[in-house]
């Protein structure tokens, strides 16, 4: 059971600290009252979390143990995905609230009073997935602790503090570097000839986290698929439950309008990442074929960002100004 509760303990701690660049970045880039690109790269984290990251991870490890499927404790995997459910709930709503009333000042601000509402909801939802995984219900975080006693028992590189020391120690390195990274990603788009969308969506997370991605893959190919699917799906509902909310608050406080809503493009793709993941891991078991589907999704998704090359809020934007016949040059 002790071993089992810090498993928890280490696999939300290695989330917090993995998704401290998210925070970080997406806390510049509000200062800098660049919206996109921290919605951008919010949703680009979860995108990269649930279809690369455990993409990856349940490909190696099915190559790894041909002939046999890998199997996992669903239990895990259904709560994370009950909350990554609920986060779409509440992105999806600002879309279909905006949509369905028009792009007009009245329907912006309720959309906005909307968002910020639902993040307050996300933000207790978190708290109690956070009292439900360490003290309630903890046993169903502790499903590999049986199947583990049979196994030769590893010996830890480091100790815990210096692990703890090394992740404080990246995470301040980290901010300060993630305003330099805020500041060029828009002299990078237009250098490069990418969309802001591409580089914040598909290339910022997958550098971002590529100590995650690691470390989720090495897991997998060791037969422990519970804990890449933690790191995966945990680091996920991080992001959507803590982190977009949190950021919305911030943004309240300091006078700057942040809704939940992501654009139908965006929105639309994480909808279909979520439902796929959660297709996937509904059996309980894994093999490679259901980690490069995961992959392939990544990469239609990454191609669909790489031919954008005008954000789809200023095309929508452009389209009504054009419907209500306002010259261009007034654009």
């Amino acid at each position: 059971m002790i071993l089992g509760f810090l498993r928890a303990v280490g696999g939300l701690l290695n989330a917090t600290c993995g998704n401290a660049t998210e925070l970080i970045i997406a806390i510049f880039a509000l200062c800098q009252n660049k919206i996109d690109v921290v919605k951008y790269s919010l949703l680009g984290s979860i995108l990269s979390n649930l279809l690369l990251v455990l993409g990856t991870s349940l490909f190696c490890g099915g190559l790894g143990t041909l002939g046999k499927q890998q199997k996992y404790d669903r239990r895990q995997a259904d709560v994370n995905m009950l909350l990554l459910f609920l986060g779409l709930l509440c992105q999806l709503l600002p879309l279909l609230f905006r949509v369905a009333g028009g792009y007009t000042t009245v329907t912006t601000v309720a959309a906005l009073q909307l968002s910020r509402a639902s993040s307050i909801v996300m933000l207790v939802a978190y708290v109690v997935y956070i009292v439900f995984q360490l003290w309630t219900h903890r046993q169903l975080f502790e499903a590999d602790e049986e199947a583990g006693e049979g196994q030769e028992e590893e010996t830890p590189v480091i100790g815990f503090w210096s692990g703890f020391v090394w992740l404080v120690g990246m995470t301040i390195v980290i901010a300060l570097l993630s305003e330099y990274v805020v500041a060029t990603i828009e002299d990078a788009s237009n250098s490069w000839g990418l969309s802001v969308s591409f580089i914040s969506i598909i290339l910022l997370p997958i550098v971002g986290n590529a100590a995650e991605h690691a470390g989720a893959i090495i897991f997998a190919f060791k037969d422990k698929l519970d804990i890449s699917l933690g790191v995966a799906l945990g680091s996920s509902c991080q992001i959507s439950m803590f982190v977009i909310p949190v950021c919305v608050i911030v943004a309240w406080i300091a006078g700057i309008d942040m809704d939940l809503n992501f654009n139908t493009v965006e929105t639309g793709c994480l909808a279909v990442a979520i439902i796929t993941t959660a297709f996937t891991l509904q059996d309980g078991t894994s093999n490679y074929l259901k980690g490069l589907i995961l992959l392939l999704c990544y990469v239609v998704i990454g191609a669909c960002f790489f031919v954008t090359t005008t954000p789809l809020s200023k095309i929508i934007l452009y389209c009504h100004l054009g419907i209500l016949g306002i010259p261009s040059r007034v654009r």
